[in-house]
């Protein structure tokens, strides 16, 4: 780790995070909570993801789907109107939009070689987004003048990594620039996080293998069409379960933080005390 000692970490002049773990449990809240200060650098992977490498597509999928209006057809057939992505940390909804889910056509799925195919879009976007992180520490410090960085993963780094892998590129780059920190959730907290998705469920990034399986699975047990919200539905708490092992094996690189110790964190004092507490009780 970058930081030894937890006095080490409240020593530095450059504090350096990557907060992961389930989406939901605090990495934005922390990582705005820290922007807001002024002392931090917030990069949102997602954020990166859904502009710099999948901003073209996204506003494409717009576009194609305007086209099937023949006034708006009409209106961008002559350059009168601009479709954009009104994409910011707090609302990905049109990086979720473009991604989409598999299943019905009918019932606003996507057929399924068309959903994988933009699920290894966002793969690559997501590798290249984590290895722009240190270009994006140079560019806080050298233009804005930030002596701290924090970056705020996407849910699924851990599906675009090998945690395993002691030579993982991703990781190894991540670990060599930032302290690596896990915000673990507690089964409640996942219980929660399922219910919350079953409300309003929201397309995600799978590994390859997972969501082939995932999908073998699901059409076994239900006959007919897919129906696409069962189906996003169905999978997501498989892999919040398949999850946790690789979040746990990423944390070993780093420190562990759980839900309920952020949820106290009402400032960034807190913040880099409680990082302090994490790195010396690794020890």
């Amino acid at each position: 780790m970058i930081y030894r000692t937890g006095k080490e970490w409240q020593a530095a002049r450059n504090k350096r995070v990557a907060l992961f773990g389930m989406s939901g449990l605090g990495k934005t809240f922390l990582s705005s909570m820290l922007r807001e200060t002024g002392d931090w650098f917030h990069y949102s992977v997602d954020y990166r993801i859904g502009t710099r490498y999948m901003g073209e597509r996204i506003t494409d999928n717009f576009k194609r789907h305007a086209m099937q209006v023949p006034l708006l057809r009409e209106l961008l057939m002559s350059d009168s109107v601009y479709i954009a992505s009104n994409i910011t940390f707090e609302n990905l909804a049109p990086l979720s939009t473009y991604l989409g889910k598999p299943g019905d056509p009918a019932q606003g799925g996507l057929d399924f070689d068309e959903y994988m195919k933009r699920q290894n879009q966002h793969r690559a976007a997501e590798i290249a987004a984590m290895l722009d992180t240190g270009h994006f520490i140079e560019r806080a410090q050298d233009i804005y003048g930030y002596g701290h960085f924090v970056c705020d993963t996407s849910g699924s780094v851990c599906e675009v990594v090998d945690p395993e892998d002691a030579d993982d590129p991703v990781l190894t780059d991540m670990e060599s620039r930032m302290l690596l920190v896990w915000i673990k959730g507690s089964e409640e907290h996942v219980a929660e996080l399922v219910r919350r998705f079953d409300r309003a469920p929201k397309p995600m990034y799978y590994q390859p293998e997972f969501l082939h399986d995932a999908w073998r699975e699901y059409a076994a047990e239900h006959a007919g069409p897919v129906n696409p919200d069962a189906f996003i539905r169905w999978t997501y708490a498989r892999a919040l379960a398949h999850r946790q092992p690789r979040y746990a094996a990423m944390a070993r690189r780093g420190i562990t933080v759980t839900a309920e110790e952020v949820a106290a964190v009402r400032n960034a004092s807190d913040f880099i005390q409680l990082v302090a507490h994490a790195i010396d009780r690794k020890e």
